[in-house]
């Protein structure tokens, strides 16, 4: 579960990023965040996550107020957290494989458990067979859903995009959405930003709006308001 509590946010450029923003996303959900360029989305994001902190309000994720977890906590908070970012941030000086790897071997997992791990994500994606190659000689697509493997393969219980699909042709879009909503249905809950109002709206889950900071619509799917979560631990 995830919840805002009149948060907001001002840069020190004096950028006001957000505005006393509340919402609580379930646990097992998954919800999309829409606005325009410069509406707050990666700064909303970037709030879960703990890059940056907000300057006055609350956030709960699961039953923690994530502020007040200290230095030392955060870097266990995050392995909780997958993200996906829009230009990938892979190292093309590394395997598709060994790219997947990095978060385990940062949480020194067991070689063996982490092969096993990092295998079975990248079939999740369908990348098995390109396990050896680098990721400079794959598609776009292709390596979004690399990009897509290493945020899984911790299973993670809490999954962030940030314009996943920002560069991608809808084909290629609608295939990274399904891959996330196949995630969503195992119990990992999803907060995705996308401007791409044609393409989050024909896949019927709830949408937050932003527009300069401030949340001004709060959308559910007719098809979804009956339809209870189905949170559960990954």
């Amino acid at each position: 579960m995830i919840r805002f509590d009149e948060v907001s946010k001002r840069y020190g450029s004096g950028h006001q990023a957000l505005k006393q923003v509340s919402f609580e996303l379930d646990q097992g959900a998954m919800a999309f965040l829409t606005g325009r360029s410069g509406a707050g989305k990666s700064t909303l994001l970037k709030l879960i996550m703990l890059t940056e902190r907000p300057d006055q309000g609350q956030i709960v994720v699961g039953a923690r107020n994530i502020l007040r977890l200290s230095a030392a906590q955060i870097p266990f908070y995050r392995r909780r957290i997958g993200v996906v970012f829009q230009d990938h941030q892979l190292l093309y000086d590394r395997s598709v494989f060994d790219n997947v790897m990095l978060p385990l071997r940062i949480d020194a997992y067991d070689k063996h458990e982490a092969a096993r791990r990092v295998r079975a994500a990248l079939d999740k994606v369908g990348l098995l067979n390109k396990e050896k190659m680098n990721p400079v000689t794959l598609s776009g697509g292709e390596q979004q859903r690399v990009g897509i493997a290493r945020a899984v393969v911790n299973r993670p219980q809490i999954l962030l995009a940030d314009e996943p699909t920002g560069n991608l042709d809808p084909e290629l879009a609608a295939e990274i959405m399904l891959l996330f909503e196949q995630f969503n249905q195992v119990g990992v809950s999803m907060l995705i930003a996308s401007h791409d109002l044609s393409l989050i709206t024909r896949l019927r889950h709830r949408i937050l709006t932003l527009d300069q900071g401030v949340l001004v619509k709060d959308e559910m799917h007719p098809s979804r308001r009956d339809t209870p979560s189905r949170g559960a631990d990954i």
